[in-house]
């Protein structure tokens, strides 16, 4: 992915989700990746149960250094949140995403209360749902404009009609059209997750099948994206002219054929975050820079979590003049 890129959203989330304090909360986040990185490392390694506790390898060493750290980190935080509410003498602790975890903390009710687990959780599902799910769709939208620059001229000129030089604002964004054509037509054919895995809650049939309940069910998103049936015999080509007159009709109205973010109440939670992100930075590259693509490009996507470039996006940048 791009580095510069990759730290703009990194800060994005950090203010976000931390206010004042992004800069304490970036070091949590950074945390977060590389304990992230160490989980998909070791996703498919078979060990028996139990046999970590006793003989520890360096992952298993730096991961619990890592979690101490993130917990640790939290704790700071929020004696911080607590002592500048107390001076204040109100329960104000801050309007950003960890203050209203910080308030949850101290619901009067008891029942409803969280605990530090559950923020250090929370915490952990903003970095994957809001910077890794971005990173990765800007990462291919900006390798497919890349390889089809008239799409990027297009989006260039409806971003200068809607903000000219100013910087991009939420009201302008939901305008823009074209880039929502793109960022559809880019999360088909390069979805953030490109398999998902339920569990059947009743005996159900599927044609000549039958699902018992209690079965484990996995949905590849990626298939169903580029099935020709619904996207017709292109559907591996970039055409975001399929999505002109929206997703519903993409789709002819079955929303099984198309769910990025997944479907139902599991569906990720930062989806809508993500996609204003991405179109903000996008709209500022946009602004100011063409691109193309590197020579040095080597196209393999890989599954980490989320469906990326192995090598990562390597894009030549030219200044817009004026």
């Amino acid at each position: 992915m791009i580095p510069a890129m990759v730290a703009s959203v990194e800060m994005m989330l950090a203010r976000t989700a931390f206010g004042s304090s992004y800069l304490e909360g970036k070091d949590i986040f950074d945390m977060l990746g590389k304990l992230a990185m160490l989980a998909v490392k070791n996703f498919f390694k078979i060990r028996l149960p139990g046999i970590s506790w006793i003989l520890r390898n360096g992952d298993d060493i730096e991961a619990d250094k890592l979690e101490k750290g993130i917990h640790e980190s939290i704790l700071r935080l929020l004696k911080k949140r607590e002592e500048k509410a107390l001076s204040k003498g109100i329960d104000d602790y801050g309007s950003d995403f960890f203050g209203l975890l910080v308030k949850a903390y101290h619901d009067d009710d008891v029942s409803k209360r969280i605990s530090i687990e559950d923020i250090v959780d929370e915490c952990k599902t903003v970095y994957i749902a809001g910077q890794e799910t971005t990173n990765v769709l800007l990462s291919w939208t900006m390798l497919l404009l890349a390889v089809h620059t008239d799409w990027q001229e297009e989006a260039r000129n409806e971003v200068l009609r809607t903000f000219g030089q100013q910087t991009p604002s939420p009201d302008g964004i939901s305008k823009l059209k074209i880039m929502s054509m793109i960022i559809n037509e880019s999360l088909r054919l390069y979805p953030p997750i490109i398999m998902l895995r339920r569990k059947v809650d009743r005996e159900v049939r599927l044609g000549n099948l039958t699902l018992p309940s209690n079965m484990s069910v996995s949905m590849s998103i990626l298939t169903a994206h580029q099935d020709p049936v619904t996207w017709s015999e292109d559907a591996h080509l970039f055409k975001p002219e399929r999505f002109a007159e929206g997703v519903a009709k993409a789709v002819d109205g079955n929303p099984a054929a198309y769910f990025p973010f997944g479907l139902g109440h599991r569906m990720c939670v930062g989806f809508n975050f993500a996609l204003i992100e991405a179109k903000i930075t996008l709209s500022m590259i946009l602004q100011h820079y063409s691109f193309t693509l590197s020579p040095a490009y080597v196209h393999s996507p890989t599954s980490h979590i989320t469906l990326r470039p192995q090598h990562g996006v390597q894009v030549m940048l030219s200044a817009l003049q004026g």
